[in-house]
């Protein structure tokens, strides 16, 4: 590398810079079981280009990794997924989609740190995946909204059902939405700061 100026490093790309107007910052996290639907929000939803760190799935994983209800997935995030949002002209949101496979749950600790909120997305076909989700939300102290990720063939329940089977308090917003539409997306994070909102405001009275 030559630094008397001929060389250049190069910043970052037009579309990765921030606006701005931007003032303040939060860190969510998107979390589920294998195949609910992460990257694809983090992807549907994000302004930039979405890192994703997804590898080819292999016979390795045959016998390890629950694939029920993903027959047809190829690949698999094994770190994260990484994306952005403007929530308003002042507000960034980072999106930190964690992996779904149980081998990679480790590195969850991690993504947990200094997480304002999180999105947990749930498949109706595989309801019992998302106790440990949620469980580990609740030990780290992180406030999270469900939102049930619409598949063609997955079974079709009332939200107040869904609520006792998930066995949601009622303060916990939950809700319906397809992952692979931005607005679908961009509503269910909307959903989401406003129950953090709304903690915050309980929190300040008491």
């Amino acid at each position: 590398m030559d630094f008397n100026g001929s060389d250049t490093i190069p910043g970052p790309r037009a579309e990765d810079q921030l606006p701005h107007t931007a003032q303040a910052a939060a860190k969510i996290v998107i979390v589920g079981g294998f195949g609910v639907g992460k990257t694809t929000m983090v992807g549907s939803v994000s302004e930039i280009t979405p890192l994703t760190t997804e590898e080819t799935m292999t016979q390795a994983g045959i016998g390890v990794d629950d694939n029920f209800g993903s027959a047809s997935k190829t690949a698999t995030t094994v770190a994260m997924d990484f994306g952005r949002i403007s929530i308003t002209d002042q507000l960034v949101l980072y999106l930190f989609g964690t992996p779904g496979q149980q081998r990679f749950w480790f590195l969850w600790n991690g993504l947990f740190e200094g997480a304002l909120g999180a999105v947990v997305l749930v498949d109706t076909r595989r309801l019992e995946v998302s106790f440990d989700v949620m469980g580990r939300l609740e030990e780290r102290g992180v406030p999270f909204v469900v939102a049930i990720n619409s598949f063609p063939d997955a079974p079709r329940y009332a939200i107040e059902e869904l609520r006792t089977a998930l066995d949601l308090t009622p303060d916990i917003p939950i809700m319906e939405c397809d992952a692979r539409r931005r607005a679908s997306s961009r509503d269910v994070l909307m959903t989401l700061m406003r129950f953090l909102h709304s903690l915050a405001m309980t929190g300040s009275r008491t």
